[in-house]
């Protein structure tokens, strides 16, 4: 049952965070999964520093760590934890999970 449940909740979180956003008109569809929006790097970089926007990096712990390219101002949440961090952000915030 545990191995089932934390992989929908996470899917559960992640579809709801990023239908908000597009209700915001910010997401554009593509790819594989039309039903999650996407973002232009344009439009991401013009929400930096935007206190409404939260930008998640939810890369497993030792890729992030050793990657060099990381997004200025974004914050790493473990991606198999969902359920410890997700609730610690304002539902009035703008999550984006890269």
């Amino acid at each position: 049952m545990k191995r089932i449940f934390l992989p929908v909740i996470i899917m559960i979180f992640g579809f709801v965070i990023i239908s908000a956003y597009a209700k915001t008109g910010g997401g554009k569809s593509l790819g594989a999964f039309p039903e999650v929006p996407r973002i232009e790097k344009e439009e991401l970089k013009s929400l930096l520093g935007n206190p409404d926007v939260i930008i998640l990096d939810v890369r497993p712990h030792e890729q992030w760590l050793l990657s060099d390219k990381k997004i200025t101002g974004s914050l790493h949440a473990d991606h198999e934890a969902v359920s410890s961090w997700a609730s610690k952000y304002s539902k009035d915030k703008h999550l984006i999970i890269y």
